[in-house]
């Protein structure tokens, strides 16, 4: 409990800290003060055109940050907060235009992870959070992670073991006629349809080069330092077609490294290989994902070659997490 008082005082004061979320671990500052936003940017080294996300300790902490609260997003935040749900509301003047991207809008959560939960509300301040990594590197999922990132980069680092989920929240925005997944994550287009009529997602999604509404829309993200390729098709094609490019990429002296299923492990004779878990248990897979990705840059792998992610449920976010760490680079079989 000292330890996060002291952290908390350290918000307070305009410091920056990295603490453990559900999703994935946050570097957080007080997101009222444009000064301490900067050094979120600065840490990073993330443009600052890229919206944060504000976090919140309980339900009343959103009322003067947003213009208001329509029925639909009272209704999901009912639902589905504290958790990995990110409700994106029109802002309120007292919201900087560091956390927006000069948006009018603001995107905000409430964690449940106890640690994230009792470090906002010890500060007493709403608290900006993007991922506590360098920009553009897989997001870190457990404490060493954060402490290799951004150790000497921010005032303090609290060590929560690792993420649940393993994959940010799910962006969800509800200015407009219906609401809009502006990015997949722990919650479900099918589990909000639970609550709401109708849920679009945007074609951003898609790769299409536009204005993020959104944190994590426009830049590439999750990359680790090999370069990714995701081989997409016909199970029992896959694997076939992984075993032919490693073969040609050994040839050319490249060190490969294989991402997989349970179910394919025991396909691969060649390469570093690492299963994500089972393709049925998107839980396992999303919590293994970037930390098999920052696994690989401890090695000499140069290529990466990954199984895709069936795009249903879960899996639509970890496969959104993927092809941005490959770049959209997918090979079609």
């Amino acid at each position: 409990m000292e330890e996060l008082k002291k952290a908390a005082q350290i918000l307070k004061e305009g410091g920056t800290v990295a603490f453990p979320t559900e999703t994935v671990y946050g570097l957080g500052a007080n997101a009222l003060s444009e000064k301490a936003i900067k050094k979120i940017f600065q840490a990073k080294g993330r443009p600052s055109d890229n919206p944060l996300i504000v976090h919140i300790a309980k339900m009343e902490d959103i009322k003067p940050l947003v213009r208001e609260i329509p029925l639909e997003a009272a209704a999901v935040m009912e639902a589905f907060w504290p958790g990995p749900l990110t409700v994106v509301l029109e802002k309120t003047g007292i919201i900087p235009e560091g956390i927006t991207g000069g948006l009018s809008t603001v995107a905000i959560r409430m964690p449940a992870h106890p640690i994230a939960a009792k470090l906002i509300a010890l500060a007493g301040v709403p608290v900006a959070a993007p991922s506590a990594n360098i920009s553009g590197r897989p997001s870190p999922t457990t404490g060493a992670h954060v402490v290799e990132d951004l150790k000497g980069k921010v005032d303090a680092i609290v060590i929560g073991g690792s993420c649940e989920v393993g994959v940010e929240s799910t962006v969800l925005d509800m200015t407009g006629k219906t609401p809009m997944i502006l990015r997949p994550g722990g919650v479900t287009r099918e589990m909000l349809l639970k609550v709401l009529h109708s849920v679009e997602i945007d074609a951003a999604l898609k790769g299409e080069d536009v204005v993020p509404k959104s944190p994590g829309m426009k830049y590439t993200h999750y990359a680790p330092k090999a370069q990714v390729y995701i081989v997409k098709g016909e199970e029992e094609k896959v694997p076939v077609k992984i075993r032919e490019l490693v073969e040609q990429y050994r040839r050319q002296k490249k060190e490969v490294g294989i991402i997989c299923f349970d179910e394919t492990y025991n396909h691969y004779d060649q390469g570093m290989v690492k299963s994500m878990g089972s393709r049925t248990d998107f839980k396992s897979v999303a919590a293994n994902l970037f930390k098999i990705l920052r696994e690989f840059d401890e090695t000499k792998v140069e290529i990466i070659l990954a199984e895709a992610v069936e795009e249903v449920e879960l899996g639509q976010a970890i496969m959104n997490r993927l092809t941005k760490a490959a770049g959209y680079r997918i090979i079609h079989v």
